[in-house]
């Protein structure tokens, strides 16, 4: 039927992140997407134009999911477990699979042919979304009596050490390296 998607959007949709994730946005090509996702290319580019805008829909339930994830293990009552269950689960999410995917975000900051305004505007958005859920958590009254720097700096510091983490476990691989140092990274903002 005309104006009707002849296949499982959904779906299509995650076998499309599984691609972006794994090769990264410069690497995978629209016929990588067909082929992962069954659909035709022809078919794809039908319903969203081009691979950038594919891209960012993939990127929009990607943020929308991860950003939930961050809230629900910041929601633990005690701040340095909230701070280790968010390291924990960013560690966790970015050594999964074989070879582990890394950070889909940082993946596509550093890539070169990921350089459109719409990509670098979804990308600000999800890190200021966590900065945001960061930043709420570490201002609570318990938490800024011990807190070394101020909520604001320390959620920059935070998000930026998220960034750093994913480079090192390209480098060593070594999930329980990345854990202890993020726990470091907490015992210092929070002695």
């Amino acid at each position: 039927m005309v104006g009707q998607r002849q296949f499982d959007e959904r779906r299509t949709l995650e076998r499309a992140r599984e691609v972006f994730w794994l090769k990264g946005y410069g690497a995978t090509s629209m016929q990588d997407i067909a082929t992962a996702s069954g659909v035709l290319r022809g078919s794809l580019y039908n319903a969203y134009r081009d691979k950038e805008t594919l891209f960012l829909r993939v990127f929009e339930g990607y943020a929308e999911e991860f950003l939930g994830e961050v809230a629900r293990t910041l929601a633990h009552p005690d701040v340095d477990q909230a701070l280790r269950d968010f390291f924990d689960f960013t560690i966790t999410s970015m050594t999964t699979g074989v070879p582990t995917r890394g950070c889909l975000s940082t993946k596509t900051a550093i890539d070169t042919k990921a350089e459109g305004e719409r990509i670098r505007v979804a990308l600000r958005e999800l890190i200021d979304g966590m900065e945001r859920l960061l930043r709420e958590r570490i201002s609570t009254e318990e938490a800024r009596s011990r807190l070394t720097i101020p909520p604001e700096e320390a959620a920059r510091v935070l998000i930026t050490m998220t960034r750093g983490i994913v480079v090192m476990e390209r480098v060593y691989q070594d999930p329980e390296r990345l854990r202890a140092t993020a726990a470091s990274l907490v015992e210092a903002l929070l002695p």
